[in-house]
């Protein structure tokens, strides 16, 4: 009998914890959840708590953290302390990191010191630091699985293979709500437009990030370091309904790919029991009815942002940090109504300009390097 896994959700409130609930809801032998974790959003995650009866809580805001009364026999955590904290919990075997943000790198690299699983949800960990997460991955024996749809897709597809037999990775994007738009149309874009997805249910962020394909960007820098695969074989695939999840290319022309209907219950699913499969959480594809299928190459012209991702990784260093905390800022003014819509990539484009060349080492060196190029892009946001 398989021992039951001992995890940790870092983000339960949101669309990913939300979904990682289902599959819990379903596997309730399975999994044991050790502890939680929110920003604010204290009345939900209590009654996370208080259902699962989960030991740990931890509150990042300090203001929510303090009007919380944790139901008996759950510990209340508190800030980046509570995180790390949480991260690193005895006993704990896995911990998915959910939260948006570049919260959640520190508390990785604790985790990959305790030699955990760490179920990666959260894409700024690996296109801040991919180099040295790795690194410190392999060095402490810890596993890296993705949760991501497209990552995670190509993780299956990759099962039994050995690296040097890859050709290519297919990374496949839905090409947003504005896929068919026009250069004039994405002008005029509102926010309400913008944070319609046609397949997915996301965040805010995620949601517009999908829409300028900057959320395919990170996801390429991502896929780098996941795979330890050089830039130039991975390719960006547009497949509108979000059914072909990736691909994988092989050295003798054979290309598989994983499938699934457009929800992240079936990736988080897959990571959480990987190399387990267990039953369905939700009802899959049905073949008895008609399936289309289609597939073409992304615009670089109407969305710039994929290409600026691919520019980041290529020139390396500190550039795969300031194209992503140039697109958080960009897209935050955005939300505020501060920043027309097609913006979004001029603000990236010019951050990523101005921005000298760093190689930070350290994980100190990685935060300043973030820092100052939100500095850079705040300025670059005043128009």
């Amino acid at each position: 009998m398989v021992a039951p896994i001992q995890l940790v959700l870092l983000g339960a409130t949101g669309s990913i914890g939300e979904s990682t609930l289902k599959v819990l809801r379903k596997h309730p032998g399975e999994v044991s959840l050790l502890g939680i974790a929110c920003h604010s959003n204290v009345e939900k995650s209590l009654a996370i708590a208080a259902e699962f009866q989960v030991p740990h809580l931890s509150i990042y805001d300090e203001d929510a953290f303090f009007k919380a009364n944790a139901p008996p026999g759950t510990q209340l955590h508190c800030g980046i302390e509570g995180l790390l904290e949480l991260a690193t919990l005895p006993g704990a075997t896995h911990v998915l990191f959910a939260m948006v943000g570049v919260t959640c790198l520190r508390p990785a690299l604790d985790s990959i010191r305790e030699a955990k699983t760490l179920v990666l949800a959260n894409k700024e960990i690996l296109v801040l630091a991919g180099e040295l997460i790795t690194s410190q991955a392999r060095q402490h024996n810890a596993t890296l699985v993705p949760a991501d749809s497209e990552h995670n897709a190509i993780h299956q597809c990759l099962q039994g293979s050995q690296h040097k037999e890859i050709h290519k990775i297919l990374l496949t994007a839905s090409g947003g709500q504005f896929r068919d738009a026009t250069r004039e149309e994405l002008e005029n874009v509102t926010l309400e437009q913008a944070l319609r997805h046609p397949n997915w249910d996301m965040g805010p962020k995620v949601t517009i990030d999908s829409s300028t394909m900057a959320n395919k960007g990170l996801e390429l820098i991502e896929a780098r370091w996941l795979f330890d695969i050089l830039p130039e074989r991975i390719q960006v695939v547009v497949h509108p309904q979000s059914i072909v999840h990736s691909m994988v290319e092989f050295n003798d022309g054979s290309i598989l790919a994983q499938l699934s209907p457009p929800d992240m219950a079936f990736a988080l699913q897959n990571a959480i029991f990987h190399p387990r499969r267990l039953e369905r959480t939700l009802p899959t594809l049905d073949f008895s009815q008609t399936l289309q299928l289609d597939f073409q190459p992304p615009d670089d012209q109407r969305f710039p942002c994929l290409r600026l991702a691919r520019e980041a990784l290529e020139a390396g260093g500190a550039a795969p940090a300031s194209f992503n905390a140039a697109n958080e800022i960009a897209v935050q003014a955005f939300i505020d109504k501060l920043l027309p819509y097609h913006y979004i990539p001029k603000v990236i484009e010019r951050t990523l300009t101005y921005m000298p060349a760093l190689k930070p080492q350290s994980f100190q060196e990685i935060l300043e390097a973030d820092q100052m190029a939100r500095e850079t892009a705040l300025r670059e946001t005043q128009i």
